[in-house]
């Protein structure tokens, strides 16, 4: 393996288990795909480094599980923000 992927893949295997991240949230904040990220910490991290890779799944496991419930809230706010905006005369409804 390539010098620069094994530092891509560790650099961000450590930003989702320092910071419980989602694969968006790490694939967003490195400028790289959702499939990229999902690749190096299923498929390559654990060549690099088993133990991480444990905990790296586990927080994925967790993200997974709860993704319902972000979704739903992601969902609330955006009518919670078409709301005000009409009450403000922003746009109609149907927007």
């Amino acid at each position: 393996m390539k010098d620069y992927i094994q530092k891509r893949v560790l650099d961000l295997s450590n930003y989702i288990a320092e910071r419980k991240a989602t694969v968006r949230q790490a694939a967003k904040f490195f400028g790289v795909s959702k499939s990229t990220v999902h690749k190096d910490v299923t498929e390559r991290l654990p060549n690099i480094n088993r133990n991480l890779y444990r905990e790296v799944k586990r927080i994925l496991q967790i993200n997974k599980a709860e993704r319902h419930i972000r979704g739903g809230e992601a969902t609330k706010k955006k009518y919670q923000i078409r709301e005000i905006a009409f009450k403000k005369g922003g746009y109609s409804k149907k927007t």
